[in-house]
Parts: C-alpha cells; sequence; structure tokens
C-alpha cells in the first residue's frame, strides 16, 4: 500500500502522477520513432548501440517504464517486454500508446526497488532515466540482479556524476565550469524548486554496488552528443555536454 513505501518512492508518485500530461506528446513522438534515440539529446542507437543485436525472443523488463516507448522499441524488435512503473497515470498514457500502435504487453503499477516478479524471470534488463534516476540505487539494482536469469544482462542510462556536481540548484540554468556540490557522499539529490527525488552515486560506489549485487561490468559508455544535436531541456547545453559528460550508460551481466 502507499503508507507502506519509503517517502522518496511516494514522493516520486504524486510527483510523475501531476506531470503525466507533459509527457503525452514526448511519449507519442517516441512510439512513432523506428529507431531507438537516447538521452535528452536524443541521440540514435546507430551511434550508441545500448540495445543487444539479437532481442529475439528474450524476455526484458523496463524498470521505470513511463509512457512505454523503450518497451515498444524492444517488442518491435522481437523481445517479450514488461513494464512497470511508479507512476499510475504514466502507465494511463502507455495504455492508450498501446492501443494507436498496436502494440501491447505488460504494464505493471508498482516500486522498481521490489518488484512483483519472481526470481531469474528476465534475459534482459533496461531502465533510461526510470529506475536508474528515481530509485534507490542500493535497492533497485540489487532486484534487477535478482530478476536476471544468469548471463542476463542490464544496461542502464542516467546523469554523469560531473553535470550533478556542476548544476546549480537552479534548474532552469545550465551546468557550468565550476563545481558546485561534493563528488563524495553523492546519493540522495533533492533539487529546491523540484517535488521529485533523485539518486546519484559517485562511480567507485557504483561500481562496487554493480559487482556486490553478482553484475560485471561490459562497457560504460560516457554520452557525447552529435555537433548538430538538439535538446528541450535547460540543465546543461550542448556546448557542454561536448565538452564533459552530462549523461552516461551502464552495461553489465548477470554473473552465472
Amino acid at each position: 500500500m502507499t503508507g507502506e513505501l519509503p517517502d522518496h518512492v511516494r514522493a516520486n508518485r504524486a510527483d510523475w502522477d501531476a506531470h503525466a500530461d507533459d509527457w503525452v506528446a514526448p511519449g507519442r513522438r517516441d512510439w512513432a520513432r523506428d529507431e531507438p534515440w537516447w538521452g535528452i539529446f536524443t541521440v540514435p542507437e546507430s551511434q550508441l548501440h545500448v540495445l543487444p543485436e539479437d532481442l529475439d525472443g528474450l524476455d526484458a523488463v523496463e524498470l521505470g517504464c513511463g509512457t512505454g516507448y523503450v518497451s515498444a522499441w524492444l517488442a518491435r524488435r522481437g523481445a517479450r517486454p514488461v513494464g512497470i512503473d511508479n507512476s499510475e497515470r504514466q502507465l494511463a498514457t502507455a495504455r492508450l500508446l498501446q492501443e494507436e500502435f498496436g502494440i501491447d504487453f505488460p504494464l505493471v503499477h508498482g516500486n522498481a526497488e521490489h518488484t512483483p516478479f519472481e526470481d531469474a524471470s528476465f534475459d534482459f534488463a533496461i531502465s533510461e532515466y526510470g529506475a536508474s534516476i528515481w530509485c534507490d540505487p542500493y535497492d533497485w539494482i540489487p532486484e534487477a540482479a535478482r530478476l536476471l536469469r544468469p548471463g542476463g544482462r542490464l544496461v542502464f542510462l542516467t546523469n554523469a556524476p560531473l553535470a550533478i556536481m556542476c548544476a546549480p540548484d537552479d534548474e532552469t540554468v545550465p551546468a557550468g565550469d565550476r563545481l558546485l556540490r561534493p563528488y563524495f557522499g553523492m546519493h540522495r539529490v533533492e533539487w529546491p524548486d523540484d517535488d521529485g527525488i533523485e539518486f546519484h552515486l559517485p562511480h567507485g560506489e557504483l561500481i562496487a554496488l554493480l559487482r556486490r549485487s553478482g553484475f560485471e561490468i561490459e562497457e560504460l559508455v560516457e554520452v557525447r552528443p552529435p555537433e548538430d544535436a538538439t535538446t528541450r531541456f535547460p540543465h546543461v547545453t550542448l556546448d557542454w555536454a561536448r565538452k564533459w559528460p552530462c549523461e552516461e550508460i551502464w552495461k553489465v551481466r548477470r554473473r552465472g
């Protein structure tokens, strides 16, 4: 029940429910795309290679699926996705878009830190700014490991720590070239003008957590957007993102 959820889960649920209407049009745009794109600068899959080459027949779970567009991309490539999200209103948009585009897969309302799925249910897990930013990594990463079969892969996209350290408290002001908050001790991040609660870890702590949870790290991609990239998000400029990483993609595999 909602009253039993941690405070950050309750806060993020209320925040995403309140702003769900803002994500209908972006969700529809992303469902309509033939090629996936990733992150705030919409870098194409052909450049980043986020997804495995062969998804056909894989059981997949999207942790924090929002409007469900990533799961739709997986379904088009032959996977059998399941999406779970903390916001019922976001899932309502996902169901609407399933009808519009004729792609159906299960959608579950729940907390990605503690899911209702059985152990070793999936071959592939993914999160693009879902659990990877809005859930406590000390809970959601071990949970992802529990859900994956031996050899299964987890891929997640999140903010780079440097971007968090350089970001002003005012999210409408882009990151600059000064460190504004400490690297050591980074974990729970709350912005003054945002009701949502984010989570970010230093690289050393994240690597230790991944290994302790049973993962081997295959690749860390520090995203550099193309010269002609654009974004509708104000907290980082293209010039900044081409000098320093504002986003990163982790690719890890569950040990057998």
